[in-house]
C-alpha cells in the first residue's frame, strides 16, 4: 500500500481551492458487516476503530456553533458505531440534513431491530449501496447472500415509504463499477434499475447515483495484484474533464476521520493526506476555526482524476 500511495502522489492534477463549506462528512468507523471487493477503506468485521462519544460531540458543537446545514454519515457501516443513533438524533435536533450511507443488509442484523424504523422517524436520508441489479454480480463483489439482504432491506425502507413519491423519505442507490472501468451514463442506468427492480421486487427509489472506484485501499490493491493499477490510473487521466473541478464534492466538503481529525475527502483520509491548513500536524474538529479552511487549497493526487473522469463522480453522483 506504501508504495501505491507514494505513486499516487506524484501528480499534474489541477489545483483546488475550497469554496464555502456545507457538508461535514464523517466516518464513523471501519467495523464492517461486509468486505466489498471495490472497498476504499479496507473496511470489515474484523475492524475495530470507531469514533468515541467525545469526538462524536465534539463534532455535534462544531455543527452547531457553525450552523452548518448537513451531516453526512459513512465507514464502514456508519450504523454499527454505537453512538450512531445518538448523533443522528441530536444532530436532527439542530435542524440539520442527515445522509446515511447504508449498506443495506445493516438493516437485517442481530442486534439492529428498528433501525430502519429510526431513521424514518428522523427522516434521515439514506444513501444505498447497490452495484447491480443482478444477483450474480452483486454476491461477487460483496460477498454471498448480500444481494437478497439487500433486496430485504430495500423492502423494508419501501414499507416505511422511503423512495415513494410524496414520502419526504429519500432514497437513493448507489452504483459503482465490477472493475476497471468508469460508470455507463448515470440517467440511462437509473432507468435500467428503476424498470429491473420495479419489475421484480416491486421497490421504488428515488435517485440513482454512480461512483467511480477509487485506485486505493482494497481497490487499489486488487489493480496492483492484477497488473491493472498503470492502466486504470492512465484511462483515468485521459477521461478527465475540467468541467468538473469546479463541483468536486471536496470544494465544499470536509472529511473526519474516526480520530476527530479533517481531511480534504474520505478519499485522501485513506492515505493520511490530511488538510493543508497546517502543514506540520494533523488539525482535530475540535480545533477547526471555520475561517481557517475558506479558499485554502485542497491536497490532491492521482486518485483524484477519479472525480474528473468522463460525467465526473461524487458522493452525490455524476458531476455532468
Amino acid at each position: 500500500m506504501h508504495d501505491t500511495k507514494t505513486r499516487l502522489l506524484k501528480t499534474n492534477f489541477p489545483d483546488l481551492n475550497r469554496s464555502k463549506l456545507d457538508t461535514l462528512q464523517v466516518n464513523l468507523g471501519y467495523t464492517c458487516n461486509q468486505s466489498c471487493k471495490h472497498c476504499h477503506v479496507n473496511a470489515g468485521p474484523k475492524r475495530t476503530e470507531t469514533m468515541s462519544l467525545e469526538h462524536i460531540n465534539d463534532i455535534l458543537s462544531f455543527i452547531e456553533n457553525n450552523k452548518l446545514e448537513k451531516l453526512d454519515l459513512t465507514g464502514g457501516a456508519p450504523e454499527l458505531n454505537k453512538h450512531f443513533r445518538h448523533l443522528v438524533t441530536r444532530a436532527r435536533k439542530l435542524n440539520v440534513s442527515v445522509i446515511d450511507r447504508c449498506n443495506l443488509t445493516i438493516l437485517n442484523e442481530e442486534g439492529q431491530q428498528g433501525l430502519a424504523e429510526f431513521l424514518a422517524e428522523n427522516q434521515v436520508e439514506v444513501v444505498a449501496s447497490l452495484p447491480c441489479y443482478s444477483k450474480d454480480n452483486v454476491d461477487k463483489q460483496r460477498g454471498k447472500g448480500v444481494f437478497d439482504g439487500s433486496i430485504t432491506g430495500l423492502q423494508k425502507l419501501n414499507a416505511l415509504g422511503y423512495g415513494k413519491k410524496d414520502s419526504g423519505l429519500t432514497l437513493n442507490l448507489m452504483y459503482n463499477p465490477m472493475g476497471a472501468f468508469l460508470p455507463p451514463s448515470q440517467i440511462s442506468l437509473e432507468q435500467e434499475y428503476r424498470e429491473k427492480l420495479r419489475n421484480d421486487f416491486n421497490i421504488e427509489f428515488s435517485n440513482l447515483y454512480t461512483l467511480t472506484n477509487m485506485p486505493i485501499m482494497r481497490f487499489g490493491s486488487t489493480l496492483v495484484s492484477k497488473g491493472e493499477f498503470d492502466s486504470y490510473i492512465n484511462l483515468l487521466k485521459a477521461s478527465h474533464s475540467n468541467e468538473n473541478l469546479q463541483t468536486v464534492m471536496c470544494r465544499n466538503l470536509i472529511s473526519i476521520d474516526w480520530q476527530g481529525f479533517i481531511y480534504d475527502c474520505d478519499f485522501n483520509q485513506m492515505l493520511d493526506m490530511p488538510t493543508a491548513i497546517n502543514q506540520k500536524n494533523k488539525i482535530h474538529i475540535s480545533e477547526l476555526n471555520l475561517s481557517n479552511l475558506q479558499n485554502t487549497p485542497i491536497q490532491v493526487g492521482e486518485h483524484c482524476y477519479g472525480c474528473t473522469a468522463g460525467s465526473g463522480s461524487s458522493c452525490g453522483g455524476a458531476l455532468s
